[in-house]
Protein backbone atom coordinates (compact mmCIF):
# COMPACT_ATOMS: atom_id res chain seq x y z
CA UNK A 1 0.00 0.00 0.00
CA UNK A 2 1.61 3.65 -0.80
CA UNK A 3 2.45 5.29 2.05
CA UNK A 4 -0.32 7.70 3.39
CA UNK A 5 -0.24 11.09 4.26
CA UNK A 6 -0.45 10.66 8.04
CA UNK A 7 2.00 7.61 7.54
CA UNK A 8 4.54 10.24 6.24
CA UNK A 9 3.63 12.23 9.37
CA UNK A 10 4.49 9.89 11.61
CA UNK A 11 7.70 8.98 9.95
CA UNK A 12 8.25 12.69 10.19
CA UNK A 13 7.85 13.51 13.52
CA UNK A 14 10.29 10.70 14.56
CA UNK A 15 12.65 12.56 12.45
CA UNK A 16 12.38 16.08 11.33
CA UNK A 17 10.50 16.97 14.89
CA UNK A 18 10.20 20.80 16.13
CA UNK A 19 13.59 22.51 17.52
CA UNK A 20 10.77 22.73 20.96
CA UNK A 21 10.75 19.04 21.21
CA UNK A 22 14.73 19.08 21.58
CA UNK A 23 15.57 17.64 17.71
CA UNK A 24 16.56 20.15 15.14
CA UNK A 25 14.55 20.48 11.96
CA UNK A 26 16.75 19.37 8.77
CA UNK A 27 14.36 22.03 6.94
CA UNK A 28 13.57 21.80 3.21
CA UNK A 29 10.94 19.53 1.81
CA UNK A 30 10.49 17.39 4.68
CA UNK A 31 9.05 20.56 6.58
CA UNK A 32 6.78 21.08 3.63
CA UNK A 33 5.12 17.87 3.73
CA UNK A 34 4.84 17.92 7.45
CA UNK A 35 2.81 21.27 7.25
CA UNK A 36 0.80 19.99 4.09
CA UNK A 37 0.51 16.95 6.12
CA UNK A 38 -0.52 18.53 9.73
CA UNK A 39 -3.26 20.48 8.04
CA UNK A 40 -4.78 17.68 6.34
CA UNK A 41 -4.95 15.75 10.09
CA UNK A 42 -6.28 18.78 11.58
CA UNK A 43 -8.94 18.84 9.20
CA UNK A 44 -9.63 15.30 9.73
CA UNK A 45 -9.37 15.17 13.83
CA UNK A 46 -11.17 18.36 13.62
CA UNK A 47 -14.25 16.97 11.89
CA UNK A 48 -13.97 13.65 14.41
CA UNK A 49 -14.18 15.98 17.59
CA UNK A 50 -16.71 18.42 16.53
CA UNK A 51 -19.05 15.73 16.16
CA UNK A 52 -19.76 14.93 19.47
CA UNK A 53 -20.81 18.92 20.18
CA UNK A 54 -22.45 18.93 16.91
CA UNK A 55 -24.63 15.99 18.13
CA UNK A 56 -25.40 17.28 21.60
CA UNK A 57 -25.66 21.52 20.55
CA UNK A 58 -27.92 20.90 17.15
CA UNK A 59 -30.61 19.12 19.17
CA UNK A 60 -30.40 21.55 22.50
CA UNK A 61 -32.88 24.51 20.84
CA UNK A 62 -35.39 21.27 20.29
CA UNK A 63 -35.38 19.89 23.64
CA UNK A 64 -39.03 21.62 24.59
CA UNK A 65 -40.50 20.68 21.30
CA UNK A 66 -38.89 16.73 22.26
CA UNK A 67 -41.00 17.79 25.88
CA UNK A 68 -44.24 18.60 24.53
CA UNK A 69 -44.29 16.07 21.14
CA UNK A 70 -43.20 13.09 23.32
CA UNK A 71 -45.94 14.00 26.16
CA UNK A 72 -42.54 12.99 28.61
CA UNK A 73 -41.75 15.81 31.70
CA UNK A 74 -38.31 17.98 31.16
CA UNK A 75 -35.75 15.56 33.73
CA UNK A 76 -36.93 12.51 31.57
CA UNK A 77 -36.06 14.41 27.79
CA UNK A 78 -32.72 15.62 29.88
CA UNK A 79 -32.08 11.90 29.95
CA UNK A 80 -31.66 11.69 26.32
CA UNK A 81 -28.44 14.19 26.82
CA UNK A 82 -27.51 11.78 29.66
CA UNK A 83 -27.84 8.78 27.43
CA UNK A 84 -25.50 10.03 25.01
CA UNK A 85 -23.02 11.33 27.40
CA UNK A 86 -22.91 7.94 29.27
CA UNK A 87 -22.50 5.92 25.92
CA UNK A 88 -19.74 8.27 25.10
CA UNK A 89 -18.02 7.38 27.97
CA UNK A 90 -18.44 3.80 27.92
CA UNK A 91 -17.52 2.84 24.52
CA UNK A 92 -13.90 4.72 24.97
CA UNK A 93 -13.05 2.25 27.29
CA UNK A 94 -13.63 -0.07 24.81
CA UNK A 95 -12.64 1.43 21.83
CA UNK A 96 -9.33 3.08 23.17
CA UNK A 97 -7.80 -0.22 24.27
CA UNK A 98 -9.11 -1.83 21.39
CA UNK A 99 -6.72 1.22 19.17
CA UNK A 100 -3.87 0.16 20.84
CA UNK A 101 -4.09 -3.59 19.96
CA UNK A 102 -5.33 -3.04 16.54
CA UNK A 103 -4.38 0.62 15.75
CA UNK A 104 -6.68 3.49 15.09
CA UNK A 105 -8.00 3.04 11.43
CA UNK A 106 -10.50 -0.13 11.52
CA UNK A 107 -11.93 0.87 15.19
CA UNK A 108 -13.15 4.34 13.82
CA UNK A 109 -14.55 3.19 11.27
CA UNK A 110 -16.49 0.28 13.08
CA UNK A 111 -17.78 2.87 15.26
CA UNK A 112 -18.81 5.50 12.83
CA UNK A 113 -21.02 3.52 10.92
CA UNK A 114 -22.84 2.30 14.21
CA UNK A 115 -23.36 5.76 14.73
CA UNK A 116 -24.80 6.67 11.19
CA UNK A 117 -27.34 3.79 11.79
CA UNK A 118 -27.88 4.60 15.55
CA UNK A 119 -28.51 8.35 14.56
CA UNK A 120 -30.80 7.10 11.77
CA UNK A 121 -33.08 4.98 14.14
CA UNK A 122 -33.57 8.77 16.33
CA UNK A 123 -35.50 9.86 13.51
CA UNK A 124 -38.19 7.26 14.30
CA UNK A 125 -38.47 6.96 17.55
CA UNK A 126 -41.95 7.00 19.06
CA UNK A 127 -41.15 7.02 22.71
CA UNK A 128 -38.79 9.06 25.18
CA UNK A 129 -37.84 5.64 26.13
CA UNK A 130 -36.89 4.63 23.13
CA UNK A 131 -35.19 7.78 22.06
CA UNK A 132 -32.66 7.63 25.39
CA UNK A 133 -31.82 4.10 24.06
CA UNK A 134 -31.11 5.23 20.26
CA UNK A 135 -29.09 8.06 21.96
CA UNK A 136 -27.34 5.39 24.55
CA UNK A 137 -26.26 3.30 20.99
CA UNK A 138 -25.13 6.94 19.14
CA UNK A 139 -23.06 7.96 22.06
CA UNK A 140 -21.65 4.32 22.50
CA UNK A 141 -20.42 4.52 19.10
CA UNK A 142 -19.64 7.77 18.10
CA UNK A 143 -17.02 7.55 21.21
CA UNK A 144 -14.79 5.92 18.67
CA UNK A 145 -14.08 9.47 16.87
CA UNK A 146 -13.59 11.20 20.23
CA UNK A 147 -11.13 8.73 21.86
CA UNK A 148 -9.47 7.70 18.41
CA UNK A 149 -8.45 11.25 17.33
CA UNK A 150 -7.19 12.25 20.89
CA UNK A 151 -5.10 9.08 20.61
CA UNK A 152 -4.18 10.01 16.83
CA UNK A 153 -2.44 13.61 18.07
CA UNK A 154 -0.38 11.85 20.71
CA UNK A 155 1.09 9.15 17.88
CA UNK A 156 2.06 12.63 15.68
CA UNK A 157 2.73 14.53 18.27
CA UNK A 158 4.62 16.03 21.41
CA UNK A 159 5.68 18.82 23.88
CA UNK A 160 4.74 22.01 22.73
CA UNK A 161 3.55 21.32 19.84
CA UNK A 162 1.00 18.64 21.01
CA UNK A 163 -0.49 21.23 22.74
CA UNK A 164 -0.79 23.72 20.41
CA UNK A 165 -2.84 21.24 18.22
CA UNK A 166 -5.00 20.44 21.05
CA UNK A 167 -5.63 23.96 21.47
CA UNK A 168 -6.06 24.20 17.03
CA UNK A 169 -8.37 21.52 17.12
CA UNK A 170 -10.21 23.31 19.70
CA UNK A 171 -10.43 26.31 17.20
CA UNK A 172 -11.82 23.39 14.17
CA UNK A 173 -14.53 21.68 16.88
CA UNK A 174 -15.39 24.82 18.67
CA UNK A 175 -16.86 26.20 15.25
CA UNK A 176 -19.50 22.66 15.76
CA UNK A 177 -20.73 24.54 18.81
CA UNK A 178 -20.93 27.59 17.47
CA UNK A 179 -23.37 26.87 14.28
CA UNK A 180 -25.05 23.74 15.16
CA UNK A 181 -27.61 25.59 17.30
CA UNK A 182 -27.67 27.96 14.99
CA UNK A 183 -28.56 25.19 12.37
CA UNK A 184 -30.89 23.35 14.90
CA UNK A 185 -33.02 26.60 15.26
CA UNK A 186 -33.37 26.88 11.71
CA UNK A 187 -34.26 23.54 11.12
CA UNK A 188 -37.14 23.74 13.55
CA UNK A 189 -38.09 26.45 11.02
CA UNK A 190 -38.40 23.78 8.52
CA UNK A 191 -39.08 20.94 10.25
CA UNK A 192 -39.67 19.06 13.54
CA UNK A 193 -36.74 18.00 16.07
CA UNK A 194 -36.58 14.23 14.42
CA UNK A 195 -35.68 16.49 10.94
CA UNK A 196 -32.31 17.26 13.17
CA UNK A 197 -31.31 13.77 13.39
CA UNK A 198 -31.89 13.40 9.79
CA UNK A 199 -29.10 16.23 9.13
CA UNK A 200 -26.99 14.66 11.59
CA UNK A 201 -27.30 11.52 10.13
CA UNK A 202 -25.93 12.86 6.65
CA UNK A 203 -22.97 14.44 8.80
CA UNK A 204 -22.80 11.42 10.17
CA UNK A 205 -22.40 9.63 6.60
CA UNK A 206 -20.28 12.47 5.11
CA UNK A 207 -17.38 12.24 8.03
CA UNK A 208 -17.36 8.39 7.77
CA UNK A 209 -16.35 9.00 3.96
CA UNK A 210 -13.94 11.64 4.91
CA UNK A 211 -12.04 9.50 7.21
CA UNK A 212 -12.33 6.07 5.27
CA UNK A 213 -10.65 8.26 2.21
CA UNK A 214 -7.76 10.28 4.06
CA UNK A 215 -6.97 9.48 7.54
CA UNK A 216 -4.83 6.45 7.29
CA UNK A 217 -3.04 3.94 9.82
CA UNK A 218 -1.13 6.04 12.52
CA UNK A 219 -0.05 3.05 14.95
CA UNK A 220 2.61 1.22 13.59
CA UNK A 221 2.06 -2.33 14.13
CA UNK A 222 5.73 -2.73 16.03
CA UNK A 223 4.14 -0.49 18.65
CA UNK A 224 0.52 -1.73 19.49
CA UNK A 225 -0.66 -3.78 22.59
CA UNK A 226 -0.77 -7.71 21.91
CA UNK A 227 -2.37 -8.51 25.20
CA UNK A 228 -6.06 -8.86 25.96
CA UNK A 229 -8.48 -7.51 27.97
CA UNK A 230 -6.35 -8.46 30.98
CA UNK A 231 -3.20 -6.52 29.32
CA UNK A 232 -5.85 -3.12 28.82
CA UNK A 233 -7.38 -3.63 32.04
CA UNK A 234 -3.44 -3.59 34.10
CA UNK A 235 -2.30 -0.67 31.43
CA UNK A 236 -5.10 1.61 33.04
CA UNK A 237 -4.63 0.79 36.56
CA UNK A 238 -1.32 1.66 36.29
CA UNK A 239 -2.37 4.83 34.57
CA UNK A 240 -4.87 5.74 37.55
CA UNK A 241 -1.92 5.02 39.87
CA UNK A 242 0.54 7.82 38.48
CA UNK A 243 -1.09 10.62 40.83
CA UNK A 244 -0.20 13.00 38.69
CA UNK A 245 -2.20 11.87 35.11
CA UNK A 246 -5.59 11.61 37.57
CA UNK A 247 -5.11 14.52 38.78
CA UNK A 248 -5.22 16.21 35.29
CA UNK A 249 -8.41 13.56 34.39
CA UNK A 250 -10.25 14.38 37.25
CA UNK A 251 -9.47 18.26 37.11
CA UNK A 252 -10.69 18.11 33.28
CA UNK A 253 -13.33 15.82 33.80
CA UNK A 254 -14.88 18.39 36.74
CA UNK A 255 -14.68 21.44 34.37
CA UNK A 256 -16.31 19.46 31.79
CA UNK A 257 -18.77 18.65 34.14
CA UNK A 258 -19.74 22.37 35.14
CA UNK A 259 -19.70 23.26 31.00
CA UNK A 260 -22.38 20.51 30.71
CA UNK A 261 -24.49 21.47 33.10
CA UNK A 262 -24.71 24.93 31.58
CA UNK A 263 -25.08 23.12 27.90
CA UNK A 264 -27.95 20.80 29.63
CA UNK A 265 -29.70 23.22 31.41
CA UNK A 266 -29.14 26.69 29.57
CA UNK A 267 -32.27 25.89 26.59
CA UNK A 268 -34.20 25.75 29.51
CA UNK A 269 -32.90 28.25 31.57
CA UNK A 270 -32.84 31.25 28.45
CA UNK A 271 -35.83 30.04 26.97
CA UNK A 272 -38.30 29.23 29.60
CA UNK A 273 -37.23 31.00 32.40
CA UNK A 274 -36.45 34.65 30.61
CA UNK A 275 -38.39 34.00 27.85
CA UNK A 276 -36.29 34.34 24.84
CA UNK A 277 -36.87 32.45 21.55
CA UNK A 278 -34.66 29.35 20.12
CA UNK A 279 -33.32 31.82 17.55
CA UNK A 280 -31.84 34.02 20.85
CA UNK A 281 -30.62 31.12 22.89
CA UNK A 282 -28.76 30.00 19.64
CA UNK A 283 -27.19 32.96 19.38
CA UNK A 284 -26.12 33.39 22.97
CA UNK A 285 -25.00 29.51 22.54
CA UNK A 286 -22.93 30.75 19.84
CA UNK A 287 -21.24 33.77 20.95
CA UNK A 288 -20.29 31.42 24.05
CA UNK A 289 -18.86 28.98 21.75
CA UNK A 290 -16.78 32.01 20.11
CA UNK A 291 -15.36 32.98 23.58
CA UNK A 292 -14.18 29.48 24.10
CA UNK A 293 -12.66 29.20 21.06
CA UNK A 294 -10.90 32.72 21.18
CA UNK A 295 -9.33 32.07 24.26
CA UNK A 296 -8.45 28.33 23.20
CA UNK A 297 -6.65 29.96 20.57
CA UNK A 298 -4.63 32.38 22.86
CA UNK A 299 -3.66 29.48 24.73
CA UNK A 300 -2.09 27.94 21.71
CA UNK A 301 -0.60 30.83 20.10
CA UNK A 302 0.31 33.20 22.54
CA UNK A 303 0.45 31.41 25.66
CA UNK A 304 2.51 28.24 25.23
CA UNK A 305 5.84 27.84 25.19
CA UNK A 306 6.11 31.23 26.78
CA UNK A 307 3.79 30.99 30.19
CA UNK A 308 3.56 26.95 31.36
CA UNK A 309 0.78 24.94 31.27
CA UNK A 310 -0.02 24.56 34.88
CA UNK A 311 -0.02 28.58 35.19
CA UNK A 312 -2.50 29.46 32.33
CA UNK A 313 -4.32 26.12 33.88
CA UNK A 314 -4.82 27.85 37.43
CA UNK A 315 -5.64 31.16 35.97
CA UNK A 316 -8.17 29.04 33.83
CA UNK A 317 -9.46 27.48 36.59
CA UNK A 318 -10.15 30.13 39.37
CA UNK A 319 -12.03 32.14 36.40
CA UNK A 320 -14.31 29.61 36.10
CA UNK A 321 -14.84 29.49 40.25
CA UNK A 322 -15.58 33.07 39.86
CA UNK A 323 -17.73 32.64 37.07
CA UNK A 324 -20.13 30.09 38.71
CA UNK A 325 -19.87 32.05 42.01
CA UNK A 326 -21.19 34.92 40.36
CA UNK A 327 -24.37 32.96 38.54
CA UNK A 328 -24.92 31.95 41.84
CA UNK A 329 -25.59 35.27 43.48
CA UNK A 330 -27.65 36.02 40.73
CA UNK A 331 -29.70 33.06 40.20
CA UNK A 332 -30.46 33.06 43.92
CA UNK A 333 -31.77 36.47 43.94
CA UNK A 334 -28.71 38.16 45.96
CA UNK A 335 -28.38 41.12 43.12
CA UNK A 336 -32.09 41.28 42.87
CA UNK A 337 -33.90 40.13 39.37
CA UNK A 338 -30.49 40.16 37.66
CA UNK A 339 -31.82 39.51 34.37
CA UNK A 340 -30.99 37.63 31.05
CA UNK A 341 -27.90 40.04 30.23
CA UNK A 342 -25.84 39.62 33.67
CA UNK A 343 -26.72 36.18 33.60
CA UNK A 344 -25.67 35.76 29.76
CA UNK A 345 -22.47 37.38 30.78
CA UNK A 346 -21.30 35.49 33.73
CA UNK A 347 -21.91 31.92 31.23
CA UNK A 348 -20.13 33.55 28.82
CA UNK A 349 -17.09 34.29 30.80
CA UNK A 350 -17.39 30.30 32.50
CA UNK A 351 -17.61 28.87 28.60
CA UNK A 352 -14.39 31.76 27.73
CA UNK A 353 -12.42 29.97 30.52
CA UNK A 354 -12.67 26.07 29.75
CA UNK A 355 -10.45 27.62 26.65
CA UNK A 356 -7.63 27.66 29.12
CA UNK A 357 -9.29 24.73 31.34
CA UNK A 358 -9.65 21.63 28.42
CA UNK A 359 -6.87 21.45 26.18
CA UNK A 360 -4.14 22.17 28.64
CA UNK A 361 -5.54 19.34 31.27
CA UNK A 362 -5.75 17.09 27.84
CA UNK A 363 -2.07 18.05 27.25
CA UNK A 364 -0.68 17.63 30.44
CA UNK A 365 -2.10 14.06 31.03
CA UNK A 366 -1.04 12.94 27.43
CA UNK A 367 2.33 14.25 28.10
CA UNK A 368 2.59 11.60 30.54
CA UNK A 369 1.33 8.10 28.60
CA UNK A 370 3.41 7.52 25.16
CA UNK A 371 2.97 3.86 26.11
CA UNK A 372 -0.30 4.06 25.76
CA UNK A 373 -2.18 6.66 24.18
CA UNK A 374 -5.19 4.49 23.73
CA UNK A 375 -6.01 4.10 27.14
CA UNK A 376 -4.80 7.18 28.57
CA UNK A 377 -7.71 8.64 26.05
CA UNK A 378 -10.23 6.61 26.90
CA UNK A 379 -9.62 7.14 30.99
CA UNK A 380 -10.06 11.05 30.01
CA UNK A 381 -12.77 11.14 27.69
CA UNK A 382 -14.57 8.32 30.37
CA UNK A 383 -14.12 10.49 32.93
CA UNK A 384 -15.37 13.63 31.71
CA UNK A 385 -18.34 12.20 30.10
CA UNK A 386 -19.40 9.91 33.25
CA UNK A 387 -18.51 12.89 35.38
CA UNK A 388 -21.11 14.84 33.09
CA UNK A 389 -23.65 12.57 32.74
CA UNK A 390 -23.86 12.69 36.13
CA UNK A 391 -24.59 16.56 36.18
CA UNK A 392 -26.65 16.46 33.75
CA UNK A 393 -30.37 15.56 35.47
CA UNK A 394 -28.85 17.50 38.23
CA UNK A 395 -29.13 20.68 36.85
CA UNK A 396 -33.04 19.74 36.54
CA UNK A 397 -33.70 18.32 39.78
CA UNK A 398 -35.55 21.68 40.79
CA UNK A 399 -37.87 21.94 37.80
CA UNK A 400 -38.07 24.52 35.01
CA UNK A 401 -38.59 27.56 37.00
CA UNK A 402 -34.93 27.90 38.46
CA UNK A 403 -31.69 28.15 37.32
CA UNK A 404 -30.33 27.85 41.04
CA UNK A 405 -29.38 24.06 40.18
CA UNK A 406 -27.51 24.56 36.98
CA UNK A 407 -24.99 27.12 39.07
CA UNK A 408 -24.66 25.06 41.88
CA UNK A 409 -23.38 22.18 40.06
CA UNK A 410 -21.63 24.71 38.09
CA UNK A 411 -19.83 25.73 41.24
CA UNK A 412 -19.05 22.73 43.15
CA UNK A 413 -17.84 20.87 39.91
CA UNK A 414 -15.37 24.13 39.83
CA UNK A 415 -13.93 23.90 42.97
CA UNK A 416 -13.38 20.54 43.10
CA UNK A 417 -11.63 20.95 40.31
CA UNK A 418 -9.38 23.25 41.56
CA UNK A 419 -8.73 21.54 44.69
CA UNK A 420 -8.39 18.42 42.53
CA UNK A 421 -5.49 19.79 40.30
CA UNK A 422 -4.07 21.43 43.65
CA UNK A 423 -3.97 18.31 45.69
CA UNK A 424 -3.17 15.60 43.33
CA UNK A 425 -0.82 17.56 40.63
CA UNK A 426 1.08 19.95 42.92
CA UNK A 427 2.41 21.86 40.18
CA UNK A 428 4.73 23.78 42.43
CA UNK A 429 6.94 20.67 43.34
CA UNK A 430 7.50 19.90 39.52
CA UNK A 431 9.52 21.22 37.23
CA UNK A 432 7.23 22.94 34.00
CA UNK A 433 8.08 20.91 30.58
CA UNK A 434 6.79 23.39 28.33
Amino acid sequence: MPESGVSRAQHIRTTDTTPQSGTPVPGGAATTAARRTGLLVTLVLGGLTALPPLSMDMYLPALPAVTDSLHAPAATVQLTLTACLTGMALGQVVVGPMSDRWGRRRPLLLGMAVYVLATALCIFAPSAGLLIAFRLIQGLAGAAGIVISRAVVRDLYDGVAMARFFSTLMLISGVAPVIAPVIGGQVLRLTDWRGIFAVLTGVGVLLTLVVWKWLHETLPPAERHTGGIGDALRTMRGLLADRVFTGYMIAGSLAFAALFAYVSASPFVIQEIYGASPQTFSLLFGINSIGLIAVGQINGKLLVGRVSLDKALTFGLVVIVAAATALLLMTTGVFGDAGLGPVAAGLFVLMSAMGLAMPNTNAQALMRTKHAAGSASALLGTSQFLIGAIASPLVGIAGEETAVPMAVVQLVCAVGALVCFLGLCRPWQRPSAI
